[in-house]
């Protein structure tokens, strides 16, 4: 598992996965099954898994937070990185801070507080934090206005952050002013990931990010990996077709919630068994939508499972 402070190499060597947890049945983490999630990931050539939304961390223990962890250290490829989330609210961070302070994963991403938190409220919390962890962490903003451009630069000069995932969504990713205005005050987007998944990822990465998150990555890793690719290569339309075999699951997605609607997903694609959904959120039940769910996890699954066959043949010239 990677312990090595965070480069940023290490935003480009990826696409971030953002898997769901999988949970047994007294909804206690599984290290069986989310293993399952982590090599049908690795298989495609994902290696930093990001634990956060789509795990339903905004609602996890602090008491429960040293065993996560363990699991995630059990789980992990010898090359994978694991990151942790804590938060949202500052006080269950702190808590969880010190618990990340006695062991070796070099980052954590703190989950955005819509209510009540302050730009700069947020700012002075994220030097906290960082500090009780004695490591940077990951800022996720998700909503415009969350931290001030000035500020972002700032927690970049003083450590305090490793990375910044953007995730406010724009009808147009590329007329987006608060992003054109932290990439003027950072200076540059290496170390800024894309965090709203493969429909802006594109935009983007051209835009000149380092990377992107993924939720639906965990069910077409070696899809995922050939849109990133064809970014690195400057071939974006290339990546745009593929990215046309995502749109179906991430349709609903946003029709019925990105966190439940992945969660069902990666079950229902037989990647793993992700169980229930933790609390303060409820598995989706009605049967017909699963099915549309179903429908749509499968086909992407085997897209994915058609494109490791591809470059494996290419590979051994078969």
């Amino acid at each position: 598992m990677k312990t090595a402070p965070v480069e940023v190499a290490d935003l480009a060597a990826s696409v971030v996965s953002v898997p769901p947890l999988a949970r047994d049945a007294r909804g206690e983490p599984s290290t069986a099954e989310n293993r399952r999630q982590v090599d049908w990931l690795r298989s495609g050539g994902v290696t930093t898994y990001l634990y956060g939304g789509n795990a339903n961390l905004y609602n996890f223990s602090s008491t429960g937070f040293a065993h996560l962890l363990d699991i995630l250290e059990e789980i992990a490829p010898a090359d994978g990185w694991m990151i942790p989330s804590i938060g949202a609210d500052f006080g269950k961070a702190m808590d969880q801070a010190a618990i990340l302070r006695e062991r070796a994963f070099p980052t954590a991403m703190l989950l955005p507080l819509g209510f009540p938190a302050t730009p700069s409220g947020v700012a002075r919390g994220l030097v906290k934090l960082a500090d009780a962890a004695r490591r940077p962490l990951i800022a996720y903003i998700k909503n415009g206005g969350f931290l001030d451009a000035r500020d972002v630069a700032r927690l970049f000069r003083d450590g305090a952050i490793a990375a910044v995932k953007y995730a406010v969504v724009r009808p147009e990713p590329t007329n987006d002013p608060y992003l054109a205005a932290i990439l003027d005050a950072v200076g540059s987007g290496e170390r800024i990931v894309s965090g709203i998944g493969e429909r802006p990822a594109i935009d983007h990465l051209e835009m000149g990010l380092a990377g992107f998150t993924s939720g639906s990555v965990c069910i077409a890793p070696h899809l995922s990996t050939a849109i990133l690719r064809a970014c690195r290569e400057g071939r974006f339309a290339d990546a745009r077709a593929i990215r046309a075999d995502f749109l179906p699951l991430e349709d609903l997605r946003d029709a019925h919630s990105p966190i439940r609607v992945l969660h069902e997903a990666v079950r229902l694609a037989g990647i793993c068994d992700t169980g229930p959904i933790g609390e303060f959120l409820s598995n989706l039940d009605d049967a017909e939508r699963l099915g549309t769910i179903a429908k749509a996890a499968r086909a992407l699954k085997a897209r994915s499972e058609a494109a490791a066959g591809g470059a494996k043949r290419l590979a051994t010239g078969a």
